[in-house]
């Protein structure tokens, strides 16, 4: 359950390191994995000027910008069709471009495999391991 000003760990390898939640994107009052939200970068890996072209190529954000994401975890638990509920240690995100597909290139972490039922499979496919 993310809501307003819930802070999330991005776990994508886009430059950002914590974001805040801003606006839950599915209507509902509170984020669960697998719904979009608008968050600001609270916290960004420095760009190096000495390394151009080469590392800060991969830094896509810095602190301040507002950007949409995907919650991949939370630490509220989740009911499964099955009877099983899940839960995970952190709040989790990964940072999306104007196209809704993830703005890293890699996914550093679990994810929920709630995103499959909600049909993020770039996002499934880039995560090491679904659970």
């Amino acid at each position: 359950m993310i809501g307003l000003k819930g802070t999330l760990n991005v776990i994508d390898n886009s430059g950002a390191i914590v974001a805040e939640c801003i606006r839950v994107l599915s209507g509902a009052r509170f984020a669960r994995a697998g719904d979009e939200i608008v968050c600001v970068v609270k916290r960004a890996r420095p760009i190096n000027p000495n390394l151009i072209g080469t590392q800060a190529a991969t830094q896509k954000v810095k602190k301040g910008d507002v950007r949409h994401a995907l919650v991949v975890r939370t630490k509220k638990e989740m009911g499964r069709p099955d009877g099983r509920y899940i839960r995970f240690d952190d709040n989790a995100c990964i940072l999306l471009n104007q196209k809704k597909e993830p703005l890293g290139t890699r996914i550093l972490g679990v994810v929920a495999a709630e995103l499959r039922m909600k049909n993020w499979m770039k996002a499934v496919s880039l995560a090491p391991r679904v659970v």
